[in-house]
């Protein structure tokens, strides 16, 4: 049981993240996502620097390639599968039209849309990646069970969501602090 001076400075209160009234596993599982995030991030960077594309564009590419499979891509579902603004997605989208990669054609039943396919040389250029992303992601997980994988998927769209909850609640918090200091200061 934590005392009361333990409880003023632990960094959460969800109960689920305590253990023994310690966010101590807490600040570890934090500390361990942050570097996995930048390994994540350095990854998708490398295997676009390898078919001469940004990390960006490499992940708009693949998501479009795997989306398809399940239906037309849309650059909204695109964005909103990627957790990006759809005018950011609809500017590399565009660069990617003009290399070729992709093909962009207006929704049959909505003008506004715009429809996404992965052109021949896309698919080709991501075929060609495939055995070095294989080997990366397999080196990535070695040693991840399936049990823990299956845990993990469930989880990671979970964060996600509450991710962009809590950057919210801050960026509110913070333009609430600025407007304060700006009122005190005049």
């Amino acid at each position: 049981m934590a005392t009361r001076a333990e409880n003023k400075t632990l960094t959460v209160s969800h109960p689920a993240c305590l253990i023994d009234g310690s966010d101590r596993e807490f600040r570890h599982l934090v500390n361990g996502l942050l570097p996995f995030a930048a390994r994540l991030l350095s990854v998708r960077d490398g295997f676009g620097s390898l078919i001469g594309l940004t990390g960006v564009q490499y992940s708009l590419i693949r998501s479009v390639s795997h989306l398809s499979q399940q239906g037309e891509v849309t650059v909204n579902q695109l964005a909103d599968h990627l957790h990006l603004s759809g005018a950011f997605v609809t500017i590399e989208t565009n660069k990617l039209k003009k290399l070729g990669l992709i093909d962009k054609k207006a929704h049959p039943e909505d003008k506004r849309k715009m429809r996404l396919t992965v052109t021949t040389a896309g698919v080709k250029l991501l075929n060609e990646l495939l055995p070095i992303q294989q080997r990366i992601n397999d080196v990535l997980f070695e040693g991840v069970s399936r049990t823990e994988f299956k845990v993990l998927c469930s989880v990671v769209d979970r964060l996600v969501a509450n991710g962009d909850h809590a950057s919210l609640d801050l960026g509110h918090l913070l333009a609430r602090r600025q407007a304060d200091k700006s009122a005190s200061e005049r």
